[in-house]
């Protein structure tokens, strides 16, 4: 049974103080994809699932925790697409949804449309039975004190790229088939409006059952830039490994537009692919011919621990 997981918690400079909840964040995703996978589910059902995991955890930048914008709100981007129908749905800049990862799959699901926004967006949740929640509950002390801080400082200028928490996992079933999904709170202080990358099904992620599936993560607007998840999963097609492909992808994204990101991936034989230019990358991994999760914070780039 040729199945495989990996799940990032976003790349930055992470502190000391927050890899060990990072790791431990990301190994519970991942496990918990893990046991979807075994018991025969299918890869959108394992992606959607270790998501959740994450974005309940108030470490990441993605549900509850997620960075406040300029007005002191959180505001929720997730997207999620299907490898084997090339089905997708996002939706953008939400504020009464804990778990924007489900409402992009029933935005897949049971939407004519791909990408749904703001009030529509929760419009729509409502429709579909997805609960709505209290936007003061997704806050938490430390982006409030965060803040507050900045707002104490001015608050004036463009927002700056800091920390990346956006959460992501990819996923291969017993069936052959990938998905992909992301979700993030954006960027600290960002623009009332603002989304990233994370939605967008191209840049932020991408699957495809006959070339691979890729979720990045870093400064949405230079991903945006390169369309970084397809330029992966394209790359994967062209060199046929997966932990090459990222490697050479992120290579042109820091050479091209000096990219801040990360980006994982697997390919249709069920392949990881990891690779960061930034200074850390959470994240965790299975595949059928490991007996355990692997999870930890990467620190190199492979090519540099050889």
């Amino acid at each position: 049974m040729n199945i495989a997981i990996v799940v990032h918690g976003g790349a930055w400079d992470i502190p000391p103080e927050l890899q060990a909840e990072h790791v431990a964040g990301c190994r519970a995703a991942a496990e918990t994809g893990w046991a979807v996978l075994t018991a025969g589910g299918p890869a959108l059902d394992a992606v959607e699932t270790a998501i959740r995991v994450m974005e309940n955890h108030p470490v990441f930048d993605a549900g509850r925790g997620s960075h406040l914008n300029r007005d002191g709100e959180v505001e929720l981007d997730a997207g999620m697409m299907d490898g084997r129908t090339l089905m997708a749905g996002a939706v953008a800049a939400v504020r009464r949804v804990a778990n924007p990862i489900s409402l992009a799959r029933r935005v897949l699901h049971d939407s004519p449309h791909v990408f749904l926004v703001g009030a529509g967006a929760e419009a729509f949740a409502a429709a579909v039975g997805l609960p709505l929640c209290d936007p003061d509950d997704l806050i938490v002390e430390r982006e409030r004190g965060l803040w507050q801080a900045r707002r104490a400082a001015g608050g004036e200028g463009r927002p700056a790229f800091g920390s990346a928490d956006t959460v992501g996992a990819v996923a291969l079933d017993a069936a052959g088939n990938l998905a992909v999904g992301n979700s993030t709170g954006g960027t600290f202080f960002k623009h009332p409006g603002r989304v990233g990358d994370t939605p967008l099904i191209g840049c932020g992620l991408y699957a495809d059952n006959t070339v691979g599936a890729a979720a990045c993560t870093g400064w949405g607007e230079q991903i945006m830039k390169t369309v970084l998840a397809k330029t992966v999963v394209d790359q994967i097609a062209l060199l046929g490994d997966a932990d090459v492909a990222a490697e050479v992808a992120i290579s042109y994204f820091k050479r091209r537009v000096g990219g801040l990101g990360g980006v994982i991936c697997i390919s249709p034989a069920g392949q990881i692919g990891l690779a960061h230019s930034t200074p850390h990358m959470a994240h965790a991994y299975r595949t059928a011919e490991m007996p355990a999760v692997v999870a930890a914070i990467r620190r190199v780039s492979r090519k540099e621990e050889q």
